[in-house]
């Protein structure tokens, strides 16, 4: 019973949220792999001896 009704929850909030244009999906995506490879490039800094 509890997750049907988070799930019904989550997809009108979902559906809502669908006419939402002020995010510009490729900026949000270039920005999200420049942190992953901003990541990367730290851990591979700091395990230098392997």
């Amino acid at each position: 019973m509890y997750f049907t009704s988070a799930t019904a929850a989550l997809t009108a909030l979902a559906e809502e949220g669908a006419e939402h244009g002020a995010l510009n999906p490729w900026l949000v995506g270039g920005l999200v792999l420049a942190a992953l490879l901003a990541m990367l490039w730290v851990t591979t800094l700091l395990n230098r001896d392997r």
